[in-house]
């Protein structure tokens, strides 16, 4: 199927905290509790609807460990978005968020759009850790988007991705990306050259 654009998108974050879930979840709707961890990266595409207009989203899923990290920033290089992903019931997921993020800046493109995405809001045992409050606080201060979400229920992920690829197509429209034929980060598919 042809498209407009195509959109890289990276989904970044400690090991542990569902980006592989979140990645299955959007690219299949079905959620699989039980993954080997993040070795590298891992890969989906779907396409989506802006404006009626057929968007493709490439979506790269990166390895949380240390051990991995020089990899992970190598795929900053031409991605367009970032999910940058912890868990609400694990507060050093989310006290390594900075760390992330400072990365994802530095290594990234400056249009490069930025959702901090809150997993597993569904937890229905209590034991969440990270206040909503917290969360938003987190995002606002660094200009990013914000979004719960919940792998495992679906809740959000629609969103997440959506809201995101949203963002870039308006900074399209408002000239932020300067010639879009000529930017290293956006492709534009055989719909987006008739």
């Amino acid at each position: 199927m042809s498209y407009k654009y195509l959109f890289k998108f990276i989904i970044v974050g400690e090991s542990g905290v569902g980006k592989t879930c979140l990645l299955f979840q959007f690219t299949t709707a079905q959620f699989n509790p039980v993954y080997d961890v993040t070795v590298g990266s891992g890969f989906g595409s779907r396409m989506i609807a802006i404006d009626d207009k057929p968007i493709k989203l490439q979506i790269w899923d990166t390895a949380g460990t240390e051990q991995f990290r020089a990899i992970t920033r190598s795929y900053y290089r031409g991605a367009v978005d970032a999910l940058l992903v912890y868990d609400v019931t694990k507060r050093d997921t989310f006290e390594k968020l900075s760390s992330w993020l400072k990365d994802i800046r530095e290594e990234g493109d400056k249009r490069l759009t930025v959702m901090v995405v809150a997993n597993k809001c569904d937890d229905d045992e209590g034991i969440r850790v990270v206040s909503k409050e917290e969360d938003e606080e987190f995002a606002m201060s660094n200009e990013c988007l914000f979004k719960e979400v919940s792998a495992r229920t679906a809740e959000n992920v629609e969103a997440a991705f959506g809201n995101t690829a949203e963002e870039i197509y308006k900074k399209i429209g408002n000239g932020e990306f300067g010639e879009v034929e000529e930017s290293p980060v956006i492709r534009i598919g055989k719909k987006g050259l008739e």
